[in-house]
């Protein structure tokens, strides 16, 4: 009798943590489904079909004085995952007329081209320099490359006040490493406007951010939500770049041969869209 009790009572352990197991699975498979729709709705964000952006760049070192430039930044929509932005310098002098092209494609990798006015000719930045400084900024060349949800795991780590706003925090890790500088990103998400209102980029280490984006101001332009005011630190020296948009104007039926490789070389084909 006592042998049958015992073989019931295992039986009966078995049956719970099975249901046990069964029931974290679930729990871990609807966390991932969270987080992978988080990060959907992120991207699918409604941000117009195209937007012409005068922007001041902001860069500070500490013991130096900030140094000042202003670009502009077109950008275009073409199909869902297929997107366009070429940005200008236009202040000061010595980088005045450096842009930069950069074509996301659906299934491919981003192709990106620099225009020095020095060298007067327009140079392909590799794939491979993806870890590469755009213009000695904290901004890699990678930051300025659209990327695919499908491209990384994605889970809700924790809900969190952020500077008075609730924020789901979204955890990334990219599926295959080579595609990515970072080992992860974790996004700090206003499920209203569905901005990222901080980003902090793990390159080094799990445990410790590299990086970290700051939205400092948002608003509402043309009924899009829109970053008014952000900045990228490095964590380490404390280098910041800050982007500013002074102006910006949304869906304004900009043409695609304003995003070629020609324009990029050609200040006068851009200027006259210029706000």
């Amino acid at each position: 009798m006592k042998l049958m009790s015992f073989a019931w009572e295992s039986r009966l352990t078995q049956v719970l943590l099975a249901g046990v197991t069964t029931l974290i699975f679930a729990a871990q498979a609807l966390a991932d489904d969270s987080g992978a729709q988080l990060a959907q709705h992120l991207y699918d964000r409604a941000d117009g079909r195209d937007s012409t952006a005068l922007t001041t760049m902001t860069l500070t070192e500490p013991g130096r004085s900030p140094r000042v430039r202003r670009l502009v930044i077109y950008r275009l929509k073409r199909k869902p995952g297929e997107l366009a932005v070429l940005s200008r310098f236009t202040e000061p002098a010595d980088i005045s007329g450096t842009g930069l092209l950069t074509l996301d494609h659906p299934h491919a990798d981003s192709d990106q081209w620099i225009y020095l006015p020095a060298m007067d000719r327009v140079r392909r930045i590799s794939a491979s320099r993806k870890g590469g400084r755009f213009v000695n900024s904290e901004y890699y060349y990678e930051d300025l490359r659209d990327r695919k949800p499908a491209q990384d795991q994605h889970r809700i780590i924790r809900r969190e006040v952020l500077n008075g706003v609730l924020c789901e925090v979204l955890e990334s890790t990219p599926i295959d490493a080579e595609s990515s500088v970072y080992l992860k990103r974790v996004s700090w998400v206003d499920s209203t406007s569905m901005l990222p209102l901080q980003v902090d980029y793990y390159e080094k280490t799990l445990q410790e951010p590299s990086k970290r984006l700051q939205v400092k101001k948002t608003g509402k332009i043309q009924g899009y939500w829109t970053v008014l005011d952000s900045a990228i630190t490095d964590l380490a020296n404390g280098n910041q770049t800050r982007l500013t948009i002074d102006k910006i104007i949304f869906d304004r039926r900009l043409p695609a041969q304003l995003f070629t490789t020609q324009a990029l070389e050609d200040e006068g084909v851009e200027e006259e869209y210029r706000p």
